[in-house]
């Protein structure tokens, strides 16, 4: 198919995307068109879509598929969908679908996650060189918009280059990189490579956008000088504070009510909202458990609404309490603790290597997970094994 000259490279990044700094990440049921509308009042310039199966986005009996996984509308871009695939036609036929109502599709390379180990997407594409480049290439040469990519690094930085520049050869207009390598994950997570991502920077001749470490607003900017890169992408940091990248940190209670009026105008699955109340809510949710309690078995937008009213008056109480006491709190290692009330991250205290018998455990713990998951979506009866379940990496919730 011979398509129409569209915008490549910087000229794109600087066209369609307006030379963007601050990226929304594709995230598994989190990053769901209400959520990219409230993330782009607080200053989400580029927001993607969540992960996409494209085998299933395309199959002529899938619409069901189709419906809960895509909505867009008004005000929402740029917008990239970002899709899983390890077949070229499958993938070019979702493309096809969408290409009319987005900026870019954006190839996922690097899920960690069970589900994409069994499936075949994700960063277990890899060490497949070959299929790579004809996933992209199919797309490069049959799509009216650009396409792109989102890797994870290896641990040598040598191959990690390599590796960019085959997928920039292959067409891709705008690399989206991960400093972690694909076994950071979980209990495993760590920091993420800066360094290595200035060096990827640097031998690209594409747009290059940096993902991994980002807290708080001062690390975006720090990113950016670090790593040289034109633009930073941040997931956990924004499910937590939905305002990170207008550099405030609001009342837990404010973003709450905005987002569930914004679900109130736009059609939002009830999963989708409870995950994101958990991470809003998590700093004050250890001590109003009976809210975190009700959270986990309310099924109605209506009474979402009610508890999101019940923590602002709470909260509201609280604050008034501590009126007088310090707000921010860092430690010595530049951590921040604000009050409970207020938006923030969620900081994973980094782990010493584990022993052989721990890594052992962990092994065993890891191939139990994707079970487990299972189990856990079938009932909402354990709040607390909902809780830590919405602690999981945003990529690895099940399609």
């Amino acid at each position: 198919m011979q398509v129409e000259r569209k915008l490549q490279s910087f000229q794109f990044y600087h066209e369609i995307l307006k030379s963007a700094k601050y990226f929304l990440a594709p995230m598994v049921d989190q990053s769901e068109y209400a959520w990219r509308v409230l993330s782009r009042r607080y200053g989400a310039q580029v927001c993607y879509t969540p992960m996409i199966n494209a085998r299933m986005f395309a199959d002529k009996n899938g619409q069901r598929y189709r419906d809960e996984i895509w909505s867009t509308g008004e005000g929402d871009r740029p917008l990239i969908v970002q899709f899983c695939a390890n077949d070229p036609e499958s993938l070019l036929n979702a493309a096809l679908r969408v290409q009319d109502h987005c900026d870019a599709i954006d190839l996922n390379l690097g899920c960690p996650q069970h589900i994409a180990r069994r499936g075949h997407y994700g960063a277990f594409l890899q060490d497949e060189w070959d299929l790579i480049y004809n996933l992209i290439n199919t797309l490069h040469k049959n799509l009216s918009i650009p396409v792109t990519a989102k890797i994870r690094i290896f641990p040598d930085v040598d191959k990690t280059i390599r590796y960019a520049k085959m997928i920039e050869s292959a067409g891709a207009q705008l690399l989206t990189v991960h400093g972690r390598i694909r076994e950071q994950k979980g209990h495993k997570t760590g920091l993420a490579d800066w360094e290595q991502i200035r060096r990827v920077k640097e031998a690209l001749n594409i747009p290059v956008i940096a993902n991994g470490n980002i807290l708080y607003f001062e690390n975006i900017e720090q990113c950016l000088r670090t790593t040289l890169v034109d633009g930073v992408m941040t997931a956990e940091g924004n499910l937590y504070n939905p305002a990170i990248f207008a550099n405030i940190n609001p009342p837990i209670w404010q973003m709450a009510e905005e987002y569930l009026e914004i679900c109130q105008r736009i059609p939002t699955k009830i999963a989708y909202i409870r995950g994101h109340l958990f991470k809003i809510f998590r700093p004050a949710l250890s001590i109003h458990t009976d809210i975190r309690d009700s959270l986990a078995k309310v099924n109605k937008l209506e009474e979402f609404i009610e508890l999101a009213k019940e923590m602002k008056r709470r909260l509201l109480i609280d604050a008034d309490k501590h009126e007088q006491e310090d707000n921010v709190k860092v430690d010595e290692k530049g951590y921040k603790t604000f009050p409970h009330w207020l938006c923030q991250p969620y900081i994973r205290t980094l782990k010493e290597e584990p022993s052989a018998e721990e890594q052992i455990r962990n092994k065993h713990r890891d191939e139990k997970t994707v079970q487990d998951d299972a189990d856990e979506q079938e009932t909402l009866s354990n709040a607390m094994n909902i809780f830590n379940e919405l602690e999981q990496d945003t990529c690895g919730v099940m399609l």
